[in-house]
């Protein structure tokens, strides 16, 4: 256990906590003179949360601190945070239900082509179409978190979730494009080593009947030398 996989375990803990502050509409405190009311509490815990996924990765490779661990549970953290903030913008009805469907399914779609790639053997990294997708959730929650007592913002909110939409449908092509290259490479590979493993099983055979073939001309041969015997001279 070290720093980045603590933060990344952080931002799983944020999860509910991001939940109880945007459901729950009597949450609420004051800071001095500020009031702070539920969704500028669930935009602090959201953005502390989306922090501690910038630095976890930061410092896990700064640091040469990568881990098994934290490379499995880092897309994990990040699914549940989105996933917790789409559903409940949907709860409180600042974001339409099939939004939320579409970007949820996508994440579900990526993990499961990362997951069959990694039992074949080979690694899809994350692209910059990825990365690109992920800021662009970030800010457009965070919009739709504070035109909750903001209805002016509304708008502004639902035009960024449109681009995240964009983002996330172009990232996961491709993700299937370099899912399915790989899957090609695979199969071609595949399919030479069965011809060229046949190949070899039809040299065997045929060295085999070249040998026995030779072994039995041989044997042929010796018996006649037994049987003919040259006249005796008188």
């Amino acid at each position: 256990m070290n720093l980045p996989n603590s933060l990344t375990i952080l931002r799983i803990f944020f999860v509910p906590l991001l939940v109880a502050a945007l459901v729950q509409e009597n949450i609420g405190f004051r800071l001095g003179t500020i009031q702070i009311t539920n969704e500028w509490l669930a935009l602090a815990i959201f953005l502390s949360a989306a922090a501690t996924d910038l630095l976890d990765g930061y410092l896990a490779r700064r640091w040469k601190q990568v881990t098994t661990i934290g490379t499995l549970l880092d897309p994990i953290a990040d699914k549940l945070l989105i996933s917790a903030a789409l559903i409940s913008l949907v709860q409180v009805r600042m974001l339409p239900g099939w939004m939320a469907i579409l970007i949820i399914g996508r994440e579900f779609a990526v993990s499961g082509l990362r997951s069959i790639a990694a039992v074949e053997g080979y690694t899809i990294k994350a692209s910059d179409l990825g990365k690109t997708k992920m800021f662009s959730q970030v800010v457009a929650i965070s919009f739709a978190l504070v035109s909750v007592r903001h209805p002016g913002l509304l708008a502004t909110a639902k035009i960024l979730m449109w681009v995240v939409i964009f983002f996330a449908l172009l990232s996961a092509v491709s993700y299937f494009r370099k899912f399915w290259h790989k899957v090609d490479e695979r199969i071609k590979q595949r399919g030479r080593h069965e011809l060229l493993m046949l190949e070899r099983k039809r040299q065997k055979a045929l060295r085999r009947e070249l040998r026995q073939s030779l072994s039995s001309k041989r044997t042929e041969g010796l018996g006649a030398e037994t049987v003919w015997k040259p006249p005796e001279v008188n």
